[in-house]
């Protein structure tokens, strides 16, 4: 069954190139279809004829289309997808591959090679943020706000001191 709601990524022309780059990255993965220019598309968006227009496909068995679209659109941190990782070997593994051709910015936020901003959020942050001890919430925000990468060993001291 086709997923109700799909994100759709637009690229300049490397939209086949990133979705292979990111299917090696997570489990349970695949590439869907992928559809090429024909002659009215091709026409209407000055991509080449016969080239790849879009690349359907699943991460962690979420659904994705990526579309070559030309140089007219980039990504910005307006959107980002957030990944909720269950321990900080999975935090550290997908910082490093995403990130690396990219950009690694601040609380857990990182942009890929493509310019595609990422969170790599432990779980337990989410489970520590929603106490309803201020004090507690406080000083796991603030050390959060003093990292990149988010260091689950420090978030829990913050959150137990």
């Amino acid at each position: 069954m086709m997923q109700k709601i799909s994100p759709c990524l637009w690229f300049d022309n490397q939209a086949e190139e990133a979705v292979n780059f990111y299917v090696s990255i997570f489990k349970n993965t695949k590439i869907g279809n992928i559809t090429h220019y024909g002659e009215e598309g091709a026409r209407v968006s000055g991509r080449p004829k016969g080239s790849v227009m879009t690349v359907t496909f699943q991460l962690d068995g979420q659904e994705f289309m990526a579309l070559n679209g030309g140089p007219h659109f980039q990504f910005t941190e307006a959107v980002s997808l957030i990944i909720h990782c269950a321990s900080q070997e999975e935090v550290d593994e997908l910082w490093e591959k995403l990130s690396e051709g990219g950009e690694k910015g601040q609380c857990g936020w990182l942009k890929d090679k493509y310019g595609l901003s990422w969170q790599i959020v432990p779980t337990v942050l989410s489970e520590m943020m929603q106490n309803h001890d201020h004090k507690k919430t406080n000083r796991v925000m603030s050390a959060l706000l003093k990292m990149k990468k988010l260091d689950i060993k420090r978030l829990q001291e913050a959150y137990e001191q």
